[in-house]
């Protein structure tokens, strides 16, 4: 299980690589030991699973997203999406992001996130 000092050393990682966190997704066991203010203002989505999604710029105007899991194992998924690509698109995209993220941790083990 990872705490509240892994995760600010994974956000400080991206963040000096030039992501920015977008997106937190706790679930509400994790919940109930991570504190909300360790993300700043970014949204914090109740799920099912524990992650951080980040973007990027990528060259070209497209746009990099990843999505990390939380977990002393880590992993993440990652999309490019082209400067045309719809919201809908993008969100769909992500969507199924979470969906496969989801299936690997319980294939692999939760790792789940503690205070």
């Amino acid at each position: 299980m990872i705490g509240e000092r892994q995760i600010r050393e994974i956000i400080a990682q991206y963040e000096k690589h030039g992501w920015n966190l977008r997106r937190v997704l706790l679930s509400a066991e994790t919940g109930k030991y991570i504190a909300d203010s360790i993300f700043g203002n970014v949204e914090i989505v109740s799920a099912e699973l524990d992650a951080l999604w980040f973007s990027r710029a990528a060259g070209e105007g497209r746009e990099t997203w990843e999505l990390r899991h939380l977990s002393n194992t880590p992993f993440a998924l990652v999309e490019v999406f082209e400067s045309d690509d719809e919201e809908e698109i993008r969100a769909e995209a992500r969507q199924e992001m979470q969906t496969r993220l989801r299936e690997l941790a319980s294939k692999f083990g939760s790792g789940k996130a503690a205070g």
